[in-house]
This record gives structure tokens, C-alpha cells and sequence, in this order.
């Protein structure tokens, strides 16, 4: 469900910039935004993630250990 929600809201946005009545330029600004802002969303995820894991698994071995 969350990626249904993520395809749909790039596709408008998408959508959203290619009617967009502005010259090529300013188009082609907004996508590059665009793909940054969802690069950078991925990347803020995969790293929250992978943080928690470490977590989780620090907290095991400290458990194992005593």
C-alpha cells in the first residue's frame, strides 16, 4: 500500500509538472527537484532503517553477553 501511495503521488507530480504552463527551463528545474527530493526520501529511509537495525542488534549482543 505504501508503494501504491508513492508511485501515485510522483505520478502526479509528474503529470502536474508536464502540464504545468511554464517554458522548458522551469519544467525542467521542478523534475530535477522532483528527483532529488525522492532520491533523497529513499536515501533518508534506507538510513533510518539500517540505524534501527544496528540498534536491535547491539542491544542482542549485550544481551548474549551478560
Amino acid at each position: 500500500m505504501a508503494w501504491a501511495g508513492f508511485i501515485i503521488a510522483i505520478l502526479a507530480q509528474y503529470i502536474g509538472i508536464y502540464t504545468l504552463e511554464e517554458p522548458l527551463y522551469v519544467k525542467g528545474y521542478y523534475a530535477l527537484a522532483g528527483a532529488f527530493l525522492i532520491v533523497a526520501c529513499l536515501v533518508l529511509q534506507k538510513t533510518i532503517r539500517d540505524n534501527e537495525e544496528d540498534r536491535l542488534h547491539m542491544n542482542a549482543a549485550e544481551e548474549f553477553e551478560s
